[in-house]
C-alpha cells in the first residue's frame, strides 16, 4: 500500500471513529453513548487485561452481566483473543449458576456489582458468589479471577486475591 492509499484509508476510518456505535439507556435518567473509537479502545484495553490474567485463544471467559455496554466490550475483547465468551444470564438461580460455572471452566468471570431492573436494584455479584461457594472446591474461585463491573454504587462482598474491579483492570492496560 502506498503512503497515499494509507492516508486515504485513515481518512475513511477517522470519521467512523467519532460516530456513535452504541447507545445504552438503563436506570432512570442514565444513558451512555460510545463512539466506534471509544468502543474499540475499551475492547483493546479489556483484551489486554484478560491477556494479563492469563486468557489465551480457546480459553473460556464467563460473562454474568445484565445488558450493559461492558457486555459488548467483553464480547469484542474475547474476539480479539480468540477466547470463547460464555454467557451466564443474570436471571439464573444459584443452582443453575453452580452448574453453568462448573461447565464453563472459565479462568475469568465478569460480573456486575448489581443491576437495576423492574424498578429495583438487584444483586448480581452476590448471586455469583453464592454459586461459586456452593460449587465446591473447584468452583470457589481458586485460580480464577472475578472482574466486577461497578454499575450501581453500593457495597459489594469481596474475595481478596480473586475479585478485581473491571475499571481498574482496564486502567492497568
Amino acid at each position: 500500500m502506498t503512503t497515499e492509499h494509507a492516508d486515504d484509508a485513515r481518512d475513511d476510518q477517522e470519521p467512523q471513529a467519532s460516530r456513535i456505535a452504541l447507545t445504552w439507556t438503563g436506570e432512570p435518567g442514565r444513558m451512555e453513548e460510545l463512539t466506534h473509537g471509544m468502543l474499540l479502545d475499551q475492547a483493546d484495553r479489556a483484551a489486554a487485561a484478560l491477556k494479563r490474567l492469563g486468557v489465551r485463544a480457546g480459553d473460556r471467559v464467563a460473562v454474568h452481566l445484565p445488558l450493559v455496554p461492558e457486555s459488548v466490550i467483553a464480547t469484542l475483547a474475547c474476539g480479539r483473543l480468540d477466547a470463547i465468551r460464555t454467557t451466564l444470564p443474570v436471571s439464573l438461580t444459584v443452582p443453575e449458576l453452580v452448574a453453568r460455572t462448573r461447565e464453563s471452566d472459565a479462568r475469568v468471570l465478569i460480573t456486575a456489582d448489581a443491576a437495576f431492573w423492574d424498578g429495583a436494584i438487584r444483586p448480581v455479584k452476590a448471586v455469583l458468589d453464592h454459586a461459586l461457594a456452593r460449587g465446591g472446591a473447584a468452583d470457589r474461585g481458586e485460580g480464577r479471577t472475578v472482574l466486577v463491573v461497578n454499575r450501581c454504587a453500593r457495597p459489594v462482598s469481596w474475595t481478596p486475591g480473586r475479585d478485581r474491579w473491571w475499571h481498574e483492570a482496564l486502567d492497568d492496560a
